[in-house]
């Protein structure tokens, strides 16, 4: 089980590196790497895997983050806009943070993550 575990976690690190180098636009790897330390607060999912993080631009110390949620009239919006403002105002050089609420593209299941959905089939959620 440790072993099966272990393998588990380095693949899905393997996953983050390359979405890392390849995914984000320059200058927002860290960005997106703190974001994943932002979790949902009904399931302990990051927002990146989830898929709720669309975009992040970096302009010197601003930064401006689009997101979608899983539902128009979700109770914890606000919440989740402070826990990215909170997060990303702790990275070095970063002054201001700006989230965007967007619905186009609409948010689907399919924009989750292989990591994502591992771990909401960890806590019994099937997609």
């Amino acid at each position: 089980f440790g072993g099966r575990l272990l393998l588990d976690v380095q693949r899905s690190l393997m996953m983050v590196e390359r979405e890392l180098i390849h995914g984000p636009k320059a200058g927002t790897a860290s960005l997106w790497l703190a974001l994943r330390e932002v979790m949902d607060p009904e399931v302990p999912v990051s927002l990146v895997d989830l898929g709720l993080i669309y975009d992040v631009r970096r302009l010197r110390g601003r930064v401006e983050v689009d997101l979608s949620f899983t539902a128009t009239a979700c109770p914890a919006m606000n919440f989740i806009q402070e826990d990215i403002r909170e997060r990303l105002l702790a990275e070095p050089g970063i002054k201001e943070v700006s989230t965007q609420v967007v619905w186009e593209p609409p948010w689907t299941p399919d924009r989750i993550s292989e990591t994502g959905k591992k771990q909401l089939e960890g806590f019994g959620i099937s997609l």
